[in-house]
């Protein structure tokens, strides 16, 4: 598999990753097995490539579960942490109904040395702050976790974008303020801090509005961008049906392009990646995520997965290779509309 090198430290990593989460949290709970999860991580790190490498970037967070998908990553890091990069997240606290930032240096040093614990690990390879605390000086926060650094406890600090889920489109005529316009002048004060290796954002065929403003950013001061949700919480990979119903507690009952109307209206984005895919002998998801790679040299999409034998279809996105025909292909599809629209 090929590898790709970000941030100032020279990081290096598979080219596509995996996204714990949806193991431990946010996706159909019934269908979460301990078991299951374990071996798609094990897969994941297996799934070879021409020179014997495979998935590296492990995604994590101390909200998920909240706690149990660190625990879970834990146990396969306490058999193979040298090959495994971590990625795990700190400044979210999750109640029975709410979840809320906290950002204050003596927490983030303590939920440090609580992640470490649950992983297993002497060191976390990326730390990332998950949100931004409103009251608390993003610097304190970030000086704290810059001290981390220098403790030998973290090895690189990275930043989630802000705000996706929030975003509407202007009114015809009147244009409306960048996506990510607030998460960029967060990153360049901690930037005055400690230097920023890796940004978090969701980043798919169909939600590609960190193209516009924060991936030029990154490429430009040479900071990864992990493209969260490469597969449009798996509306892209083809294999859910308009109607089918989710779960309470999957993120996607609630979730604006997931009614029966807008997956229906979307099926032209998974009908033109079906196409493109039959051309490579790949599947959908596959020629999304290549279209995520395509982006530049400094993305690395981390789809989530629950299952080995999409960990093992995942991996593969990173053998194929689209022309400019597919990418020109691919950009002419209709936008993806949600319920908003």
């Amino acid at each position: 598999m090929e590898r790709r090198t970000i941030g100032a430290g020279a990081l290096e990593v598979g080219a596509v990753g995996l996204g714990c989460m949806p193991m431990s949290w946010a996706y159909t709970g019934s269908r979460q097995r301990g078991d299951a999860s374990l071996r798609t991580v094990h897969a994941a790190l297996d799934a070879a490539g021409a020179d014997g490498g495979g998935v590296t970037l492990l995604d994590t967070a101390d909200m998920y579960g909240p706690f149990t998908n660190e625990l879970l990553i834990g146990r396969v890091l306490k058999e193979r942490r040298a090959e495994a990069f971590v990625s795990t997240k700190c400044g979210l606290l999750v109640g029975e109904q709410h979840i809320v930032a906290n950002g204050r240096p003596g927490y983030v040093k303590r939920a440090c040395d609580a992640s470490l614990r649950r992983l297993q690990t002497d060191t976390i390879d990326l730390y990332q702050l998950h949100r931004p605390d409103p009251e608390v000086p993003i610097e304190e926060t970030w000086g704290a976790m810059a001290e981390l650094v220098a403790a030998g406890k973290v090895r690189a600090l990275g930043f989630c974008a802000m705000g996706a889920r929030s975003h509407r489109r202007a009114a015809p005529g009147r244009p409306g303020p960048g996506l990510h316009d607030g998460t960029i002048r967060l990153l360049e004060r901690v930037q005055q801090v400690f230097p920023v290796s890796a940004v978090e954002a969701e980043l798919s065929v169909w939600s590609p509005e960190a193209l516009d403003a924060l991936l030029p950013w990154c490429v430009a001061r040479g900071i990864g961008l992990l493209a969260a949700m490469p597969l449009g919480n798996g509306f892209l990979t083809g294999t859910l049906t308009p109607g089918q119903g989710f779960e309470p507690d999957d993120l996607r009952a609630r979730h604006p392009r997931f009614t029966a109307e807008m997956m229906a209206a979307n099926q032209s984005l998974v009908v033109g990646l079906r196409r493109v895919a039959e051309r490579h002998g790949a599947t959908p998801a596959q020629v999304a995520l290549a279209w995520v790679l395509a982006q530049d040299r400094y993305v690395v999409p981390i789809p989530g997965a629950k299952r080995e034998r999409w960990a093992v279809e995942n991996a593969g996105a990173a053998a194929v290779r689209l022309t400019e025909t597919d990418l020109a292909e691919i950009a002419a599809l209709p936008a993806a509309l949600g319920s908003w629209d």
